[in-house]
């Protein structure tokens, strides 16, 4: 192997990437996945990404009847579940950082390099998107809370939290590893 230091920094980048994909294909896809969860009737809308339990998936939806309203269903909180797409975004440079890991690790130490750049970059887009969706989903739990329905926190919250601070551990593995030893020792017989 050409540089064992950059395999630390590979392993994190992988860790976080499958973490971003989960998160992404969070409610109406996956239901197991969501942000949020809101009782509804004698049953429960999951929210996550690409909208909620029942909706068409798409990016930037409005909260179903019954449970938004002008707070919830306004422009912003419209604007706020369109920048929700910086997740798969983020689970997709992830994946290219990972490449490049991959490419560091076999042969050259410029992918190692690039796996430290794109992990930088994914990991800002990461903490952007948690921040975001933090916010959103955390001002509709409170406010669907103070109007007596018992939502709760999803588990897609976790997954991103997760994955932010593998891509943490990971951009600082990589950094060290773009410094290890990529040459093989010659022998000085």
């Amino acid at each position: 192997m050409a540089a064992g230091a950059a395999v630390p920094g590979l392993f994190f980048i992988f860790a976080a990437m499958v973490l971003l994909i989960f998160a992404s294909v969070s409610s109406p896809t996956w239901e197991r996945i969501s942000y949020l969860d809101v009782p509804n009737g004698g049953s429960t809308t999951h929210f996550g990404v690409f909208g909620y339990t029942g909706s068409k998936t798409h990016v930037g939806w409005f909260f179903p009847n019954g449970l938004g309203d002008d707070r919830l269903n306004g422009h912003l909180f419209h604007n706020l579940t369109a920048v929700l797409i910086l997740i798969p975004i983020a689970a997709g440079l992830s994946g290219l950082a990972f490449l490049f890991g991959l490419c560091g690790a076999a042969y050259h130490r410029a992918g190692t390099i690039f796996m430290t750049l794109i992990s930088a970059l994914a990991f800002l887009i990461t903490l952007v998107a948690w921040v975001i969706e933090m916010v959103l989903f955390g001002v509709a739990h409170s406010h669907l809370r103070d109007r007596g329905i018992n939502a709760t926190w999803g588990n897609a919250n976790w997954l991103v939290l997760g994955a932010l601070v593998s891509l943490f551990i990971g951009f600082f593995a990589a950094l060290c590893g773009s410094f290890g030893r990529y040459g093989r020792r010659r022998n000085a017989y």
